[in-house]
Formats: C-alpha cells, structure tokens, sequence
C-alpha cells in the first residue's frame, strides 16, 4: 500500500492565492500610508506590514531547519526580539517595508515549493514552544494573511473571508475555545451565529454584545 502524500498541497494553492491578495491590497502605499493605525492597538500599518514579513522569515527559517531534520526557534530571541524587530523595523520607509514584505513572501513560497515530499512531516516549533509537523505552516500562515488583511483597516473586512478560510478555522478555534470562556458561559449552537462573526469572535476581533467576553486567543 502506497503511503498518503503528505504535502499540503490545498493549503499551500490557498496561501499562494492569500499572498497575491494581501500584496495587493498595500501595493503603492507611501510613507503616509505606512503611519497609519490599524485596527491593532498601538500598531501602525509599518508595524502590521512588518510583522507579516518577519512572520513569512519564521516559517521560512523552520522550514529549511525541517528539511534538514533539526527543531529551530520561530523567533531567535523569543518574543521579546519578535518586538523589537517589529518595532525597529516600522521605523522604515514605504519603500523598504514593501520590499522586504514582497521578498518574504515570494520567498517562502519558492521554499516551500521545494521541499521534499518526506520533509512535510519533520517538526517544527512555534513561538509558544508547540511542536507541529512542517505540513502545518501553510496554513498558519493563511490565517496569519486573512486576519491581517483585515486588521489593516484598509478595506477588507471580515465579510470578505473566503468561504473556504470560515470553512476551514471555525470548527478549529471552537475546539478548546470553552477554556476562554467566564465561568458559567457556553459557546454558542453551531448555526446560531453568522459564521464570520462567530470566528471574528473567536479571533479576538469583534466583541459582539450577544456574546460572552473571551480569555485571550493564542
């Protein structure tokens, strides 16, 4: 019996699909357009653009570690360097934060395209110390682009997720998300809540009057 291929190779057509959008959607943007604030705290769009690249850098580091069989760390340095490189580098201009996105991400789609089948399945370790197999990252990383693309304030909403993006992280973030909950709170039916609501929701993002306040999402 043939073993199961495991490339993920929908994941990796639907991030591919994401980058395109995302890069898209802040192509031309000049330094005013950087300074802007997002729909994240304290971020501007430098600091979210930033951070969407070194994102891409993270998994593209794990990645060449997988293939050679060795665990790195997401962000050398832990999440207090992951900080301070994002804020360094908001401090940039337009010019060199739209360069350094558009060379991440192309980046690590070429990686990925190249890695070997038996690769997929090597470990790789997230910022919080979780160990996922390689197989994983793509769509880490497609949430990261979907999210983020909404963030930005700039158009995109979360009524403009794909089908398949709801589809794919609701039944995900439900698992688990009772622990978020206050005491004496339950999740919601399945069906009773807009779909999208309901994953912004989960996410972090919205904070319907209908539903109960969440613990934070990680």
């Amino acid at each position: 019996m043939t073993a199961p291929d495991p490339r993920p190779a929908d994941d990796l057509a639907r991030v591919a699909e994401a980058e395109h959008r995302f890069l898209g959607a802040v192509a031309g943007m000049d330094d005013a357009a950087m300074g802007r604030a997002t729909l994240l705290p304290e971020w501007s769009v430098a600091h979210l653009l930033t951070h969407v690249a070194n994102n891409a850098e993270s998994h593209l580091r794990r990645t060449r570690a997988a293939v050679d069989g060795i665990v790195v760390d997401q962000y050398p340095g832990g999440a207090e360097q992951r900080a301070a490189e994002i804020a360094a580098g908001a401090r940039r201009d337009a010019t060199a934060v739209l360069a350094d996105l558009h060379a991440s991400s192309t980046g690590l789609l070429a990686a990925w395209a190249d890695v070997p089948t038996e690769a997929w399945v090597n470990v790789t370790r997230d910022l919080s110390g979780r160990l996922r197999p390689l197989l994983e990252l793509p769509s880490r990383r497609w949430l990261e682009l979907e999210v983020h693309l909404v963030d930005l304030g700039t158009g995109p909403t979360t009524d403009d997720w794909p089908e398949a993006f709801v589809s794919a992280f609701l039944p995900r973030l439900r698992v688990g998300a009772g622990d978020r909950l206050p005491a004496g709170a339950r999740l919601p039916a399945p069906g009773t809540v807009d779909p999208r609501d309901e994953l912004a929701w989960l996410l972090g993002r919205i904070r319907p009057e209908h539903l109960p306040t969440l613990g934070p999402w990680a």
